[in-house]
This record gives C-alpha cells, structure tokens and sequence, in this order.
C-alpha cells in the first residue's frame, strides 16, 4: 500500500507557523519533536474526521536546529514552503533496494529513524521531477 503520509512544511518558527493550521482545524498533541539526526524540529498536525479521530492528513511543520541543518539549507535557497513530499510505503528497504536497482538516484541508500519512530529514506529529486519524496515505513507502537 502506497499513500501519501504527509506534506513536509519548512518554517522559520513553528511557533509562529502552527497558528495557521490551528485556526484552520488542523490538530495537534501540541509535543515538539526533535530529530537530531536530521537537525529539525517537527510537529505533526492532523486532519479529524467526523467522528473526532485522527485521518490519515497531515501536515510536518520543521525547524532547523543550526544554520548546518538540511531545512537550514533549504529556507537559505528557497525560502520557507513545501520541502517535501512524504509517501508511505511498505517495505522500505526493500523499496529503497529497488529504487537504486533501477536507476533512481536516493539521498539515503537506507532507512533511518524519522519523526513519530517510523523509518524515513528521501528519494534525490533529480529522480522524481525535482520534488523532494520521503519514503516512510509507519512502525507500529504497541501501546
């Protein structure tokens, strides 16, 4: 099952950024996330159903952490906006093995830990029509 996870969103301050998608009914657990490994700050919005439940709709807002962050990088050259472009996939590193098979250039030739603990990977976007795509593998967390 492929679907698209979430539209990645890169701001300045996500204080100052998540006021919209609040106004707009967009949810929050209002946590901040930190991903050191990527150097970002993240906070997942949520659209909600008519029952009050989460859908699968969501919006990543992130922050750099240090002017040496990718997101850091990509406000200097472009400004803030869409970064990124996730899809969820199931067998991530298997598909990253077959993306690399058949020619598709990929930023990271395996899986790491992303936001919320599911596996993350970008594909180049030379490879996809110059859209930044993250593959994302949700980890079930038993509660």
């Amino acid at each position: 099952m492929s679907r698209i996870d979430h539209i990645g969103i890169a701001t300045e301050n996500i204080d100052l950024a998540s006021r919209f998608w609040e106004q707009i009914g967009l949810k929050s657990d209002d946590s901040v996330e930190h991903n050191l490994e990527q150097g970002v700050k993240i906070k997942m919005f949520y659209g909600i159903d008519e029952n009050g439940d989460k859908t699968h709709s969501k919006v990543e807002l992130i922050e750099a952490l240090s002017e040496k962050s990718p997101i850091a990088k990509f406000i200097s050259k472009k400004g803030q906006g869409i970064q990124q472009l996730a899809i969820t996939v199931d067998d991530i590193d298997q598909l990253i093995l077959d993306l690399i098979e058949s020619g598709i250039r990929m930023i990271n030739n395996k899986s790491s830990q992303g936001a919320e603990g599911h596996k993350i990977a970008f594909v180049h976007p030379e490879s996809t029509g110059g859209v930044l795509v993250e593959l994302v593998q949700r980890i079930k967390i038993n509660s």
